[in-house]
């Protein structure tokens, strides 16, 4: 039987009323008053703090981030996905509990990781800065720390996913002579899809907005090494207010265009999964 809602009791109606006054409180305000702020001294005033050239840099750098760790990510999570949900071997389980290491440590704590593994006198920091190769305090690091704290969003997406579609159309086209090629982009792609997308979705909107690790290994280089989330904070201790909020109003806008990527995604990904799951009610 399909559970139809009712209409909400004055208890239901206190708790909604509750729960938007909070939305409001806490997410919409601090929206509106980042808004108000970053135009609070005059159009002109925004446009020089976002013309700024170390703003430009900030911004530059982040999208550079983004652009390498989107990639990589993709690449990662669609191998990871396929090995869980398609192999059963030894050690399963901890490759399925460590795509959630990320979850589970600190930013902090995984930028210090690199920090030592990479830094001139970590392990292999000497040798990469004998050949002449910087990691650490250059733009390389942030991309590593960005790419190791974003890992787990697509994988994460996928297994469930494909999890519930099982394997037989695979294993009929196999049996039909289609190559490990052709079964990728016919059959496991389609079916797969939104939930990538979603996922790079998510893994988006963490590297632009990620700081903990970032601003261990960067250095806070102005100019060079600083993404967004860093020049706010260095705005914001040079006193220089409407510049700082003009660069959250920017990590906002990315956030808010995000937002709606992901309830779009998000949609597409249950309509395809209840029609997995019908497929798979009539094969039983």
């Amino acid at each position: 039987m399909k559970y139809v809602p009712q209409p909400p009791s004055r208890s239901g109606k206190l708790l909604i009323g509750t729960g938007v006054a909070v939305v409001v409180l806490l997410l919409i305000l601090p929206l509106i008053y980042i808004l108000f702020a970053a135009f609070s001294k005059g159009w002109e005033t925004f446009t020089s703090n976002l013309l700024d050239k170390d703003m430009l840099a900030a911004i530059k750098l982040t999208l550079v981030v983004v652009l390498f760790t989107i990639p990589v990510n993709l690449v990662f999570g669609v191998m990871i996905a396929w090995c869980v949900t398609r192999f059963n071997f030894w050690g399963r389980r901890i490759l399925v509990a460590m795509i959630d290491a990320p979850y589970a440590i600190s930013p902090v704590v995984a930028g210090l990781c690199y920090l030592l593994l990479y830094g001139s006198q970590g392990w292999l920091g000497s040798w990469l800065g004998q050949h002449g190769i910087q990691i650490v305090f250059a733009w390389p690091g942030i991309v590593l720390v960005t790419i190791f704290i974003t890992s787990p969003y697509v994988a994460r997406e996928l297994i469930p996913l494909m999890e519930s579609q099982g394997k037989e159309e695979e294993e009929a086209a196999v049996l039909l002579g289609a190559n490990s090629w052709k079964l990728f982009w016919n059959i496991t792609l389609p079916g797969i899809k939104w939930a990538l997308l979603y996922g790079v979705v998510l893994t988006t909107a963490r590297a632009v907005g990620e700081f903990g690790s970032v601003s261990v290994i960067s250095g806070f280089i102005r100019g060079q090494t600083n993404t967004l989330p860093l020049q706010v904070q260095l705005l914001q201790q040079d006193y220089n207010t409407v510049g700082a909020f003009t660069a959250s109003l920017l990590l906002a806008s990315m956030a808010l265009l995000t937002l709606i990527l992901k309830i779009i995604f998000e949609g597409l990904q249950n309509f395809q999964r209840r029609q997995s799951q019908a497929q798979a009610e009539k094969r039983n």
